[in-house]
């Protein structure tokens, strides 16, 4: 019997594991008061998202990131408090919970790495004086 126990503390560890990632995920302190939160349902709009967040202290912004050309939600915002203080009582209440049908995460938001634009060859005239066309090939004959 007791290395039953034993063993089972050795693959599941002390705490269950769903309290010890939640442990882990909220041990990170914030630095700014803007929070990135994932798992949104797609068909919470900006209102709402404010409205669920609304009740943790003074919003300065609360938006759900939205696709270019469909308009439709891509599943993840972004809210922004007052102070770091009112961002951390928001993030401990809602984190794991529930918002309109979909269990949503609160993590600090990161802040936006720079990615430099792709580079473009220049598709001008080749040496033999033809052009090429990156998608499909070679326009013309090459005679070299």
């Amino acid at each position: 019997m007791a290395f039953i126990s034993r063993a089972r503390r050795t693959f599941t560890g002390p705490f269950p594991p769903c309290s010890y990632l939640a442990s882990i995920r909220l041990s990170s302190t914030l630095t700014s008061p803007k929070l990135f939160i994932s798992g949104l349902s797609r068909e919470t709009t900006d209102e709402q998202f404010q409205e669920a967040f609304y009740p943790f202290g003074q919003i300065v912004e609360a938006k759900v990131v939205r696709d270019r050309a469909t308009g439709r939600s891509k599943g993840f915002g972004f809210v922004t408090y007052t102070s770091i203080e009112e961002a951390e009582k928001a993030r401990e209440e809602m984190n794991a919970k529930f918002l309109h049908g979909w269990v949503i995460f609160v993590d600090p938001a990161k802040p936006r790495e720079y990615r430099p634009p792709p580079q473009r060859p220049e598709s001008g005239p080749s040496e033999s004086g033809f052009r090429t066309n990156k998608t499909v090939g070679w326009c013309g004959y090459n005679s070299t």
